[in-house]
């Protein structure tokens, strides 16, 4: 595992794995959405770019592959570590970050936060973002890991939060081992 795509539906938790998993195999990390998202919501034009930039490297971790540079991460990257979870845990996770972001007006990326006003009347906010897309992640994810073109993809398919903790505490632990050497 080199260069990984940690990938699933909205709320499934692919930031906070991505972020452990690269510090355990120390190797660099990107949280897409902070490329992806300039001020405003505006998608940053250095998008592709950035994304391009960062998986030339040799080791990487990155945790969404947006629909413009899908095909650039699949290309590059060796392993897909899938958190293949249930609408309702995406659903449960994607609300129980949202309304504490809402409330406490923390900000995300590029100045942005998000508001109460927009969970609830934003059809395009997280929370029913990933309620209507839960299906057509898992079907493309589907599809994808038997496409030929990614034959040369491992694919780690986590279908629940247990499974994804214990495959994470069943890798070693890198970053520990270079801290004393």
């Amino acid at each position: 595992m080199l260069r990984i795509l940690v990938g699933g539906s909205s709320g499934a938790g692919k930031t906070t794995l991505a972020r452990e998993l690269a510090r355990r195999i120390d190797a660099p990390y990107v949280e897409a959405d902070s490329l992806f998202h300039g001020p405003g919501w505006v998608p940053r034009p250095e998008f592709v770019a950035d994304v391009d930039a960062f998986t030339a490297q040799p080791r990487w971790v990155i945790d969404h592959d947006y629909r413009v540079v899908r095909d650039l991460i699949w290309s590059r990257m060796d392993t897909l570590v899938w958190l293949d979870y249930s609408r309702l845990v995406c659903e449960w996770r994607v609300i129980r970050r949202s309304v504490p972001r809402a409330l406490l007006r923390r900000e995300l990326w590029n100045g942005n936060r998000e508001s109460l006003a927009k969970l609830l009347f934003d059809r395009d906010h997280p929370v029913r973002w990933s309620w209507r897309h839960h299906a057509h992640k898992r079907r493309l994810f589907g599809e994808r890991i038997v496409a030929p073109e990614h034959a040369h993809v491992t694919v780690v398919r986590l279908a629940a939060p247990g499974a994804t903790r214990a495959w994470l505490s069943s890798l070693p632990d890198h970053s520990r081992m270079s801290r004393r050497d």
